[in-house]
């Protein structure tokens, strides 16, 4: 906090802007809007640059400033002039047209740039006041508050200190540093106000936890409770204004100040395992028949799932979270493999297409829901057992002939990302499991590549076809053969309806028919070396 000391405002050096105020019947000023301050700082601008040839137009700003003083206040009453010291000071004003405030600005002075200034606002009345607090904030700006002892000594655990510690008839205390003078003012204003509540109503977050951030410091703690009252109850925007919210909370101290209904927004004192309520998640976005809906949380959830990936934090959850998915991966496989058999049967095709139809929607949902499942554990680098009971899936891909190529299409969606994953090194399943997977379902894939092409809007042709190689050309040499020969014969009778594996075709060949005779003169070079150094 500030160190407050006893001050005398040195003469010559404070010009003091009276600012019209009004005043509550709860003795409470009304604090200017931040225009005020804005306006009184920027009159300290124009002090260091030259004057203008003619000095009319200041004389009429300066009239136009006063009308409302003179209005406000009977000119019986004295008015603090322009240069003063704690020891008013009189002017005789050269022209008796002129009001006593104006005086001073046509009175003769030395040129100002060369005169250190304050700029000064005034609050409260001096009358009825037995003390009076300055503020000294930033570039010289200073605020005088006329203000009670008593209503100090009641609401500030802060003033009471300070008070103490000085002698009883101390009538001036002044503030240094002040950072945001005009918070200051109207938390002190505050303090004359009963209906703290009624004062936040259309205040901003940012301007309450500045007049928070005061509250503590002056140990303020009535103010401190309702705006903790307003923080929990009004909306935070943003990111960026809930951490600030946050972070000013935990800052406060003080005993017996409330934060914790502020920061429930933000945890939970019932302890649900996160694997929980992950799961009944899920388990709502799977089920869901609802299109649009189930599409657009999918895409949130898995983004979400993202940003946990990246905090070191969630690191311990990944494995119960992995295990979540895994067991919904299980769930919809069984529905899957139900619904083909379903499809697969000879009376299927007769039946009507209302009775049909649910069943080709719902293979199509638990393909999809498959997949998503398997882009959650590939940015999890988890997905190597889902690699493996894709592959294991004999009686699904047997029974994938059977259906009508618009039913089954969905499912080879699943091994191509699967395809593509281990091509990108994303997956990195073992090598029975590789060689499973393309026995299993890239015959299958093939098959439907046609469709795919032109009924999937997110295929990708050229990104498949490349994972499919790549997998291909992690098998032994022997096993790339024998699928490569197999597929040489599909693509020389189908042409653009199945995959382009030419690229790990001709990495094939160079290995088996070009590397071996490389190898083998590496081999006499070799041999050839090392009987020269025995000899």
């Amino acid at each position: 906090m500030a160190e407050i000391r006893l001050t005398r405002i040195e003469q010559g050096q404070t010009k003091i802007r009276n600012v019209p105020i009004a005043v509550t019947p709860d003795g409470f000023w009304c604090c200017p809007s931040p225009v005020v301050f804005q306006k009184t700082l920027k009159s300290q601008n124009p002090l260091n640059k030259p004057k203008s040839s003619s000095p009319t137009p200041p004389e009429t700003t300066v009239q136009k400033k006063q009308i409302p003083l003179t209005e406000k206040k009977p000119m019986t009453t004295p008015i603090r002039p322009a240069v003063t010291s704690d020891d008013r000071r009189t002017f005789t004003p050269d022209n008796p047209g002129i009001s006593a405030p104006i005086v001073p600005e046509r009175a003769p002075r030395p040129k100002v740039e060369h005169v250190p200034r304050k700029v000064a606002i005034e609050f409260g009345e001096p009358g009825t006041s037995d003390m009076k607090v300055i503020l000294l904030g930033k570039q010289g700006f200073c605020v005088k508050l006329n203000v009670h002892k008593k209503v100090l000594l009641e609401h500030s655990s802060f003033f009471t200190d300070k008070l103490s510690e000085q002698e009883s008839g101390l009538s001036c205390l002044e503030i240094d540093d002040c950072e945001d003078v005009e918070i200051y003012v109207e938390t002190l204003g505050l303090m004359y106000c009963k209906e703290l509540k009624q004062r936040l109503i259309k205040q901003s977050v940012s301007r309450v936890l500045r007049i928070l951030k005061i509250a503590e410091l002056l140990g303020f703690n009535s103010c401190i409770q309702s705006r903790l009252e307003y923080l929990e109850a009004v909306p935070w925007v943003g990111e960026e204004e809930e951490e600030k919210v946050v972070s000013s909370v935990l800052q406060l101290q003080g005993e017996g100040i409330g934060v914790t209904p502020v920061l429930k927004r933000i945890s939970s004192d019932v302890s649900n395992p996160p694997n929980d309520t992950i799961s009944h998640i899920m388990d709502l976005v799977l089920k869901s028949n609802e299109e649009r809906g189930r599409r657009e949380m999918k895409s949130v959830v898995l983004k979400l799932l993202r940003e946990n990936n990246s905090l070191p934090s969630y690191a311990g959850l990944a494995d119960i979270c992995n295990e979540t998915v895994y067991t919904s991966c299980r769930s919809c496989l069984d529905s899957l493999l139900s619904l083909f058999k379903r499809a697969a049967e000879p009376e299927f095709t007769d039946k009507p297409i209302d009775t049909k139809e649910p069943v080709v929607k719902q293979i199509a949902l638990e393909a999809d829901n498959l997949s998503w499942l398997l882009e959650i554990l590939a940015d999890r680098q988890a997905a190597d057992e889902f690699a493996l009971m894709w592959a294991s899936q004999q009686d699904l891909a047997t029974l994938h002939p059977k259906l009508p190529i618009v039913s089954r299409y969905h499912v080879s969606c699943i091994t191509a990302r699967l395809f593509v994953g281990i091509g990108k090194g994303e997956l990195l399943p073992v090598k029975d499991t590789r060689q499973l997977l393309l026995q299993t379902w890239l015959q299958p894939l093939i098959n439907d590549y046609s469709w795919l092409q032109h009924g999937c809007r997110s295929f990708d042709r050229k990104v498949v076809e490349e994972g499919i190689g790549r997998t291909i050309l992690t098998l032994p040499l022997e096993d790339q053969q024998s699928i490569l020969i197999a597929w040489l014969g599909s693509f020389l009778k189908a042409g653009d309806n199945c995959p382009n594996l030419q690229k790990a075709f001709e990495v094939w060949w160079r290995r088996t028919f070009i590397r071996p005779y490389a190898d083998a003169e590496g081999n006499v070079l070799q041999s050839d070396s090392s009987m020269t150094s025995k000899q």
